[in-house]
């Protein structure tokens, strides 16, 4: 059975803010880093005479680092071979209830952590198996699947990272899709998301 109608959430959670000490000098800065989540959920076909399933979720959870001044791509994704921790603090972290197919690659329904590096110039989404470390505690031998991203550039800067699952349009009896959209600072990242 296929989801069949697809509802977003974006939620933002635990805001903190500026310190006592900045407070103190009357210096505005940023926020600390937020925690937020990215949500889809996938509505299944109601069978006739039975009571309506329960939606089914994908689900990006991230720390939102912000820009603060600085220039250009996070600096990780400055030069190849350095792996980005996609978000700030604890790895970002993508909870699916419904197998996946991202970027071309087979995602099993599970918990899996987000990363991203450059290679060759390209940079490609890392699906990793491991979960509830710390961003920066990589071990890429746990890979699932390194998948291709989409980079352009914005028009204009966003101060906070945001990471979205944004669905597309979709006929009856076909499978539910849409986008899965990193933004941070002038840079965007994108790779499409497919229900199996």
């Amino acid at each position: 059975m296929r989801p069949s109608r697809i509802v977003l959430s974006l939620a933002l959670l635990g805001a903190v803010g500026a310190s006592p000490i900045a407070a103190q000098s009357n210096r505005l800065t940023a926020a600390a880093s937020t925690r937020a989540t990215a949500v889809v959920s996938l509505s299944a076909p109601r069978v006739q005479g039975q009571p309506a399933p329960t939606p089914l979720t994908i689900k990006v959870e991230y720390g939102q680092p912000h820009v603060r001044g600085r220039a250009g791509l996070p600096t990780e994704l400055a030069k190849d071979g350095t792996v980005w921790r996609v978000g700030a603090n604890a790895a970002t972290t993508l909870t699916t209830e419904v197998d996946l197919t991202i970027g071309g690659s087979e995602v099993p329904k599970g918990a899996y952590s987000l990363y991203a590096v450059r290679e060759g110039g390209k940079t490609l989404l890392i699906i990793n198996k491991n979960t509830g470390q710390w961003g920066t505690e990589y071990d890429g031998s746990k890979d699932l699947a390194r998948v291709p991203l989409t980079s352009r550039t914005a028009a204009e800067s966003l101060e906070s990272l945001q990471i979205a699952l944004v669905p597309a349009p979709s006929a009856p009896n076909t499978a539910a899709r849409g986008v899965l959209s990193i933004a941070w600072g002038t840079l965007a990242l994108s790779t499409e998301w497919v229900v199996r």
